[in-house]
């Protein structure tokens, strides 16, 4: 090849553009359609095109997988191959994880991953969606590196996997940083945007409240912030850690240290504290520890009468306890009614707005392809149904032919039949001739015809494939929905109003009688004396500030929260409920709790020396015996018409709501006792019916119950008055449903006092 004279200037230019293209193209960037990167894209496929590790099949080795996809998809280096395979399988990088890993995937603490020669994987569930329909000619396939298989460009997802799970790269002159959202949200903002395709930006934000990290720290932009940064594709998400205050030994307070913001390594976090606390930069803290197991629990010793807000101040400002996540919504976009693409700045709208147009595309393929199939299967049947009537003469044809093809080409002369329909009959086996048969060839065919009709239907209106598109939204939403972890804590230019800030500071008690009446007396005196109507009884006498609330749960299912401030302090009987809120004839308090508020404005539910911090589960049981365990996120105060968190059959009240327990002892009127597992009891975390935890007998309710450990006794007070200690041992324990044993011999049980 004889030598050419070229201008260094211009090849340097053309060759380093080169290279950025692909950089940008072939590695760096997401595609809007999938929001997977190419190696990301070449993993799952490989996964499962060529490992078959499906959810449902066992883990193989991390180092199959990397060798499968270098060797047939991704001629790069192994390391970064493994590397993003195990992004793919860490809940505290991905939102909704791709991989199922098994093995040393790393930690929050950035240690890595264990060598790919240790550890396993196969797909998740939610994978199988992003891969989605792959075999049904809905995207368009290239060959690999080599020529010697074909990969596809793009997978057909039927998970916005862009904005839930987020992405992050540096190309060459641009790079990406996606955060990951909550895939509910995301889909009723996609769902909106399909409806009405004018839909306002800040309508989207109302749906999209902002990023959903998967490490749960707090969101401090403002409505405004956020939807600024949506418009542009461009911004900063200040995130913040989220903390309490928690009693120690030896009356230390300390404070934890719940959830850390995005992307922080919380084993260097931990180191700069200490050197913080080492230096006596912060004098109200003395030492720092990590107690973290699979949840982050991350311990400051504050020094005594410490100021915990100004402790964390410093932290904030000094550490990366707050940090900011830059927002840059770059991906690939392809080109129209081409396979290459571009990147470009998005918005909130257009990453949806993308993912839409491509579902519809996916979908009206996806039709086209499975029309196509069922015609195929049509005209083999229409061969079928045309010889049904002739079927001996068929067979004498068969039975005098040379062969399979002589015989073939006979039938189609003789029944005017296609080579494929001549076929299928020629290939048919004698069983298959019976008129049972033959009456289901009809049935498929008539099916087959029908559904052709409606694919058909389908495809002549928009509207229709929108609305598969939007369906099966729905039911991805449904399948891998879950609740927000971060919250949003939004900043108000308006003066925020607090009745707190009004109340005088006071420790008092709250008394709740059994009749329901209510009032608060200074703690300074005996509960015990307190004036009472006649023939009433205390329920609960609740020690708390006039700063903290009261809980009450009534027969019809219904919870009140009210301030303890605004119960009538009362040297005298006190108010009846219904001063305070609006009961039903017949409802009463079954049960009432403290819920303090902690300074750091968390809540604390509180009966006795028991704490139950939001989140964690109260049982809920029914006089007919039906019950789950609630989970209770909030309690701030309510209306005058409550809050229903137990739904009830007709006939039917709330006989009991208890702490969280391993074990509950359950008891009816006619005393009968059963002892079951928590876990028997499903979990909600909304007003719900329940399962039967304990049968109870239609001349009998259940009255009461309490939770039990394997020893003790449980106090009852039987009809006339009287108390008797049952031993937990002489309790039958058993399964949900059953119904039980009498532990009292003679008479009936009024009320369950508690255990002993």
């Amino acid at each position: 090849m004889p030598v050419q004279d070229v201008s260094i200037q211009q090849e340097s230019r053309d060759r380093y553009l080169t290279y950025a293209l692909s950089v940008v193209s072939g590695r760096a960037l997401p595609d809007v359609r999938d929001g997977l990167k190419p190696v990301q894209r070449r993993i799952l496929f490989a996964m499962l095109n060529n490992l078959s590790l499906s959810p449902d099949h066992s883990h193989r080795k991390s180092a199959a997988v990397v060798g499968e996809v270098l060797a047939r998809f991704h001629p790069h280096g192994d390391i970064a191959c493994y590397e993003a395979m195990v992004r793919m399988a860490q809940d505290f990088s991905l939102r909704y994880p791709l991989v199922d890993g098994q093995g040393n995937f790393g930690s929050l603490d950035g240690d890595g991953a264990a060598a790919y020669r240790y550890t396993e994987a196969k797909l998740r569930p939610i994978a199988l969606d992003v891969i989605g329909e792959i075999y049904e000619e809905t995207v368009t396939f290239r060959d690999n590196f080599d020529a010697t298989v074909e990969e596809p460009v793009v997978l057909p997802s039927r998970v916005p996997n862009l904005l839930i799970n987020g992405a992050s790269g540096i190309a060459v002159g641009m790079a990406t940083s996606i955060p990951p959202h909550n895939i509910k949200e995301v889909v009723e903002a996609l769902l909106e945007l399909s409806k009405d395709p004018e839909v306002t930006d800040g309508r989207l934000v109302t749906l999209i409240k902002g990023p959903d990290f998967p490490t749960g720290c707090k969101i401090l932009n403002t409505r405004k912030e956020i939807e600024e940064i949506y418009k542009s594709g461009k911004g900063a998400i200040r995130m913040r850690a989220g903390w309490r205050l928690e009693d120690g030994s030896r009356g230390k307070k300390l404070i934890i240290v719940e959830s850390i913001p995005y992307a922080v390594n919380k084993a260097t976090l931990v180191e700069k504290i200490a050197d913080l606390i080492v230096q006596r930069k912060v004098p109200q803290l003395v030492d720092v520890r990590d107690e973290s197991t699979t949840e982050v629990r991350i311990v400051l010793e504050l020094a005594s009468d410490a100021d915990s807000e100004a402790a964390m101040a410093f932290l904030f400002r000094h550490t990366p306890l707050e940090s900011n996540f830059p927002v840059n919504l770059t991906a690939l976009v392809p080109f129209t009614g081409s396979a290459a693409c571009r990147p470009e700045l998005l918005s909130l709208r257009a990453c949806l707005r993308h993912f839409l147009d491509f579902r519809e595309t996916v979908v009206e393929k996806r039709l086209v392809f499975e029309r196509k199939k069922l015609l195929e299967r049509v005209h083999i049947l229409e061969g079928l149904v045309t010889i049904y009537d002739a079927l001996d003469e068929a067979l004498k044809i068969v039975r005098k032919s040379t062969g399979r093809t002589d015989a073939a080409d006979k039938l189609r002369t003789r029944f005017k039949l296609s080579e494929l329909q001549a076929f299928a009959v020629v290939d048919m086996r004698i069983y298959q001739l019976s008129r049972t048969t033959i009456e289901e060839i009809r049935a498929e065919l008539e099916e087959k015809l029908k559904r052709v009709s409606e694919i058909e239907r389908l495809l002549k209106s928009k509207a229709k494939l929108q609305e598969v598109v939007r369906k099966e939204l729905e039911e991805i939403a449904e399948k891998y929905g879950d609740k927000r972890r971060c919250a949003i804590i939004r900043d108000n230019v308006e003066l925020e109003y607090k009745a707190e800030a009004y109340v005088v500071q006071e420790d008092v008690y709250a008394i709740i009688t059994r009749d329901g009446w209510l009032k608060r007396i200074r703690q300074a005196n005996d509960p015990s004396t307190t004036r009472l109507r006649e023939g009433d009884s205390i329920l609960n006498a609740h020690a708390v500030s006039t700063l903290d609330n009261i809980a009450m749960f009534t027969s019809a299912g219904n919870l009140f929260v009210a301030r303890a401030a605004d119960l009538p302090a009362s040297s005298g009987y006190g108010e009846p409920v219904q001063k305070l809120f609006k009961f039903s004839d017949g409802e009463r308090i079954v049960a009432s709790y403290a819920v303090r508020i902690s300074p750091d404005q968390q809540q604390e539910i509180v009966s006795g020396n028991d704490t139950l911090r939001p989140g964690a589960h109260l049982l809920l049981v029914s006089k007919q015996g039906t019950g789950f365990i609630l989970t209770l996120e909030d309690v701030a105060p309510t209306k005058r018409s409550g809050r229903r968190v137990m739904k009830l059959r007709e006939g039917d009240s709330t006989a009991a709501v208890l702490l969280e327990a391993s074990r509950y002892a359950l008891f009816t009127r006619k005393a009968c006792g059963l002892i079951i597992d928590a876990k028997e009891a499903p979990v909600r975390d909304s007003a719900a019916v329940g399962v039967s935890l304990m049968s109870v007998r239609d001349d009998d309710e259940l009255i009461g119950a309490v939770g039990v450990q394997s020893k003790g006794e449980v106090s009852l007070v039987l009809d006339g008055g009287r108390e008797k200690s049952v031993p937990i041992s002489e309790i039958t324990a058993g399964h949900r449903g059953l119904k039980g044993t009498k532990v009292v011999a003679r008479g009936e049980i009024e009320r369950v006092v508690g255990k002993r």
